[in-house]
């Protein structure tokens, strides 16, 4: 029933995106547009992520403030559609005793964009896989513990990635961009893996004829 959920809010996804950029298929306007691709770096709070621990009273809580790097690339068709691939790095450290989290992930994106001069509104989702590695230090020893104060545990995952965002043009080549996401593991539930909200901000670099075309139009209303 989690994974039905969790197909269905990607099939809606989706859903939202496809009535924006139809009209361009049916006038037969869904040319390739060219390409834009930059850097993005990642902060946030994730929150939900615990482990139970033998002789622990309490789960040890996995939640905080993440930082991270990755980039996208994506290429333009029509005035609205993008499709294209993203990956990250992020990492997580939590708990008393500077307990550390990593999240390795990538994969295919789709959006929907819609320019308001300078800005450029756009929403969509990425559906993709990464690696979890999560090494909780503790004082507690167990049989579950690597040395005495330690428990390490790593794991592949599916996901999928709604985004909203905002880019400003700065130039006719280079947008500021600036999004907000949220994570969710698509098949299995691992305790440990938190939830929460992303916000990324870096550059975009474009090549495109829309972009160019735009900054003028844009310039010209000045």
């Amino acid at each position: 029933m989690k994974i039905l959920k969790k197909t269905v809010l990607l099939c809606g996804l989706i859903i939202v995106c496809l009535p924006v950029f139809t009209q361009d298929l049916d006038n037969n306007k869904m040319k390739f547009q060219g390409y834009s691709g930059g850097m993005m770096f990642h902060t946030g709070y994730l929150f939900g992520g615990e482990l139970n621990i033998n002789n622990v009273q309490r789960p040890i809580k996995i939640q905080g403030v993440p930082f991270g790097i990755g980039g996208v690339l994506r290429l333009h068709f029509g005035k609205y559609l993008r499709i294209g691939g993203e990956g990250y790095s992020s990492n997580l450290q939590y708990g008393k005793n500077n307990s550390f989290l990593s999240l390795g992930w990538g994969g295919f994106l789709m959006d929907c964009q819609w320019k308001i001069n300078k800005f450029t509104v756009f929403c969509g989702g990425t559906i993709g896989g990464g690696s979890v590695k999560n090494v909780t230090i503790t004082n507690i020893a167990s049989a579950n513990l690597m040395g005495e104060n330690a428990l390490y545990n790593k794991y592949a995952m599916m996901l999928i990635d709604p985004f909203v965002g905002m880019e400003y043009m700065m130039s006719s080549r280079i947008n500021l961009i600036v999004k907000v996401d949220c994570i969710v593991n698509l098949i299995r539930k691992h305790s440990d893996f938190p939830i929460g909200p992303r916000v990324y901000a870096g550059l975009i670099f474009f090549h495109t004829k829309s972009k160019i075309s735009k900054f003028k139009e844009v310039i010209n209303l000045e």
